[in-house]
């Protein structure tokens, strides 16, 4: 059964399924399914970093990824952009923008994360720190 799988997933077009994840229509169903995975916070060197590399990951759907910390208001993710008519249009070049925010060490307790989408619907999911921090 999973070589038939295996096989018709390769006879698909490439381009086609490529085409799938970089709208709402494509993306929003995976971030469905890994929302307790959209963010990390990690402790480092004397200060949190937020990351947010899952988001970015799937950014080409997303119209605006925004963020709180700790209740307060939601501020815009200035992120890398989406690399449309290139083969990899989701690729995290890093070149002008990092895959994390830097915040005082212990200082994010609570982080809201809220997605505008291409087609104007949101998503929203609060997270503790507990829930998300890597060592």
């Amino acid at each position: 059964m999973r070589a038939l799988i295996f096989a018709c997933a390769l006879a698909l077009p490439l381009p086609a399924m490529a085409n799938d994840f970089t709208t709402s229509a494509g993306v929003k169903p995976i971030l469905e399914l890994i929302r307790p995975q959209w963010i990390a916070i990690r402790p480092y060197e004397g200060q949190d970093l937020l990351y947010m590399t899952t988001l970015l990951t799937y950014r080409c759907g997303i119209e605006q990824i925004r963020f709180s910390y700790n209740g307060g208001d939601l501020q815009v993710w200035e992120g890398e952009p989406c690399y449309h008519g290139e083969a990899s249009p989701m690729a995290l070049k890093m070149e002008n923008h990092l895959p994390y925010a830097v915040a005082p060490l212990d200082s994010l307790q609570n982080v809201t994360i809220n997605l505008l989408f291409d087609d104007g619907t949101t998503l929203e999911q609060s997270y503790t720190r507990a829930e998300v921090q890597i060592n």
